[in-house]
Formats: C-alpha cells, sequence, structure tokens
C-alpha cells in the first residue's frame, strides 16, 4: 500500500476517496496528524499532512520519527514524499516539478533515527542511494504517462528552517553540490530506509534560492501561494496516474 505524505501546497488530497481518518499514538508521540485512508481509482491509499493540517507545524519542530512509525503500522510499503523546495539549478526556476535523486543533510538536533535507546543495537543503514529506485522509475513514468514535464534527478540540500537561506548558504550548498533546497527531506528519508519502506521525493519548485534568479534580492514570498497551487494540480495528476498504473 502507498502512502502519500504532503507537504507545503499539499495539506488535502482533493483526488481521495475518503473512508476513514485515524488518530494513531506512537512510542515515539503523536504524528502530525490522523491519518486519511481511502481509495483513488479503487486502490487503497493513506494520506498524512506532514505540517499538520492546518498547516501549523514548521520544518524543524515535525515528529518525522511519529510519522513514519504511523505509517509503518497501518501496513505501508511505499512513501512518495512531496514537498516545495527552492530552484538553486538554473533549469530548475518556480513551478518545475522533480523527483530528486541525491540528498545532503544539513540538519541538526532533529530525532533522526530508530536505533537509539537503552538495549537498542548499534545499527548502520545503507544510504548510498536515499531514494528507491524502483520507485522513482514508476513515479517518472507515471508523469510522462500523463503528460507532465518532471526532471529527473536532482541533489536535494535538507536545511534546518524555518527561516530561508542567505546568498552566501546556497552559494555554499551550490559549492557542495546541491541543486535543490528544502527543509523537510532529512530525517523523512533516512527513518523510512530504517523500516525497510520504498521511499522517493516529488519536489515541486516554489521559487528560485536566494540570490537566483528573480531571487536574486529577495525571495517574492507572495508569488509562492500561486506558484505552488497550480503546480500541486499537476502533482495530483501524476499520483492519481502513478496509483492507477
Amino acid at each position: 500500500m502507498l502512502a502519500i505524505i504532503g507537504g507545503s501546497g499539499l495539506s488535502q488530497l482533493a483526488i481521495l476517496e475518503v473512508t476513514e481518518r485515524k488518530v494513531v499514538r506512537t512510542p515515539y508521540g503523536e504524528p502530525s496528524g490522523p491519518l486519511t485512508i481511502g481509495r483513488i481509482r479503487g486502490h487503497r491509499i493513506v494520506f498524512l499532512a506532514r505540517h499538520g493540517y492546518g498547516h501549523t507545524i514548521p520544518p524543524h519542530q515535525v515528529n518525522y520519527r511519529a510519522n513514519l512509525w504511523a505509517l509503518n503500522d497501518e501496513g505501508v510499503d511505499g512513501i512518495v514524499s512531496v514537498a516545495s523546495v527552492g530552484g538553486i539549478r538554473r533549469d530548475c526556476g518556480p513551478g518545475t516539478l522533480l523527483v530528486p535523486s541525491q540528498i545532503i543533510d544539513y540538519t541538526w538536533g532533529r530525532a533522526a533515527t530508530f536505533f537509539e535507546g537503552a538495549g537498542a543495537p548499534v545499527t548502520h543503514i545503507d544510504f548510498t542511494q536515499p531514494y528507491a529506485a524502483g520507485l522513482r522509475t514508476r513515479i517518472l513514468a507515471a508523469a510522462r504517462a500523463c503528460g507532465e514535464a518532471v526532471l529527473d534527478g536532482a541533489v536535494y540540500a535538507a536545511t534546518q528552517g524555518p527561516r530561508l537561506e542567505t546568498v552566501a548558504e546556497i552559494n555554499r550548498l551550490e559549492r557542495d553540490g546541491a541543486e535543490v533546497v528544502g527543509m523537510t527531506g532529512m530525517p523523512e528519508a533516512a527513518l523510512a530506509r530504517e523500516l525497510e519502506i520504498d521511499y522517493a521525493a516529488i519536489s515541486v519548485v516554489a521559487n528560485f534560492a536566494a540570490g537566483r534568479g528573480e531571487s536574486k534580492e529577495t525571495v517574492p514570498m507572495e508569488r509562492i501561494p500561486m506558484v505552488l497551487d497550480e503546480a500541486m494540480g499537476r502533482v495530483r495528476r501524476v499520483i492519481e496516474k502513478l496509483v492507477s498504473a
């Protein structure tokens, strides 16, 4: 069963025929909200709003462990993360959809593993390829099938937030090899790997990162909601095709 974790701009999934909303408790506290369970074209899907259904939880305060644990308990074997990002690479302008292929983690202080605490074994997961190849391929195929342009591959820089970055910080990220920047990609991807759940992402470019394109002097915050509203409609079409393929 597939789960969709919705980020900024996707706090609900209109194409989902809801059959149940389930409040879940986990050993790691409460997830961001109830699990919304339903069907898309007859296929059972779980949806969770990463920032809460009222978009009230900032990136650095999301209970990532509770979210992933709740989805695992529900029997999910694949997760598609949807999140907005800033574009660093020149062809990653506002409204671009892409499926990232690598991650650089700049976050700090977040509860980032299930393998800790009294009696927990020392465990090192393989994270060479942070996104599940098969699920990435399925997302890209779904995009092609419904005629949506989606870029294949980008290096995602996960920053702490909730503030946006300085020009100097974006310059540093670019030197490190980052091509887009967001605030929620980690530890979510690593926790999914620890639970052996396939995980891939659809990133939606909400704006050029600081110092790039139209954000050369300042990020035009007032334009972001309009960009996300249009782009998330395309994301929903890709998800519908992915589920029904």
